[in-house]
């Protein structure tokens, strides 16, 4: 069986380090990576690879960065030219950029069947970009392997029923994995003058908080006038915005630490050991779970409800006011119940495509 794995973002790689692995064991499978090129920063892409132990690409397409559009277009393109190529008898794809949206359409486009790695995840904000993708990649795809009991529902009520799969998050595997190897190896702590417990890690991205002038200010004055130490890891479209938007003042203050963004160690040993973690990101909303550490998101809502719902994660939104307020009262939850597998996701989704593909 020959399997074409469509990557673009960091996020996709390190779920795709564990599949990989396991796909790489078993001797009648054959895996064809293709890097679009949509994170191209090294810090965001290269260095993943290195770190994660994932096989380097066989094809890199180069797209970079561009408009929604434009970026999709050119990924369509390339990716059309490779399956072609290729001819793949899957196409694996993962979550919900537009590395996952390109990938696909190329690929429903010529026949080849579609496996969604973390299918059946909303929002429910159709502004979100993200929501967009995943939305179309679930309706185009053969195979949804879903994370949670919740992204099956949601499947459901969306009239998809075959070949839907609840098989654990696939991202619980890489936490498992990696966080003895972070806590091991990585010296941010010490890099930083940081104290376990007593520092809070912030991540700031989507577009709907940084793209407004209005929204990324209250969220940095809050970070601003919290009373203990934070770390914030600047992505390169946050970083344009503020100097943009003409609000480096606000990110001058001395209790707030900006430095460039983290490889995957750094960053699972400097989340697992802060005090509480403020974010705009999906992943890290759900590893800040894993990690038993609470999570306040600056967002109305939130992909991964059952967070939410068990007291871990809290949804404020960009005001500076209620951002405060929930890091004043936060607290951890006396239970932490197992929300996303067990740890044997990638073997699930390699016995189930292993059995289709031979009874063809």
């Amino acid at each position: 069986m020959k399997i074409l794995t469509v990557v673009g973002a960091r996020p996709q790689f390190i779920k795709a380090c564990m599949l990989s692995k396991t796909l790489k064991s078993n001797s009648k499978i054959e895996e064809i990576i293709v890097h679009t090129g949509q994170h191209y920063d090294d810090n965001m892409s290269a260095v993943f690879f290195k770190q994660l132990n994932l096989p380097k690409p066989d094809y890199y397409l180069g797209v970079g960065s561009g408009s929604h559009g434009e970026q999709t277009a050119k990924m369509l393109m390339d990716l059309e030219k490779v399956m072609t190529s290729v001819k793949p008898d899957i196409v694996l794809v993962y979550g919900d950029t537009n590395s996952t949206l390109a990938g696909s359409l190329a690929a429903s486009k010529l026949h080849i069947p579609v496996a969604h790695v973390e299918a059946g995840l909303r929002s429910f904000n159709k502004k979100m970009p993200e929501e967009i993708n995943r939305m179309i990649t679930d309706h185009l795809s053969d195979y949804l392997f879903c994370p949670s009991n919740s992204a099956v529902e949601n499947l459901r009520h969306e009239g998809i029923n075959n070949r839907v799969y609840q098989i654990g998050d696939i991202m619980y595997e890489s936490v498992s994995h990696f966080k003895p190897y972070a806590l091991r190896q990585s010296s941010i702590l010490k890099d930083l003058s940081l104290t376990e417990n007593k520092y809070y890690l912030a991540t700031l991205h989507r577009a709907e908080n940084t793209d407004d002038p209005a929204r990324l200010k209250s969220i940095l004055e809050a970070i601003q006038q919290l009373q203990i130490e934070v770390v914030l890891p600047l992505h390169p479209r946050t970083k344009g915005k503020i100097n943009q938007f003409k609000l480096t003042d606000i990110i001058s203050s001395p209790s707030i630490k900006l430095i460039e963004p983290l490889n995957y160690l750094d960053m699972l040993a400097i989340a697992s050991k802060a005090r509480g973690i403020l974010t705009d990101s999906g992943g890290l909303q759900k590893e800040s779970y894993m990690l038993q550490v609470p999570c306040i998101t600056l967002r109305e809502e939130t992909e991964w409800e059952e967070t939410v719902r068990h007291g871990w994660n809290r949804l404020v939104g960009s005001s500076t006011q209620q951002i405060l307020d929930a890091v004043t009262t936060i607290q951890i939850p006396k239970e932490h119940p197992s929300l996303f597998g067990d740890g044997k996701t990638s073997q699930r989704i390699i016995e189930i495509l292993m059995k289709d593909f031979e009874k063809k």
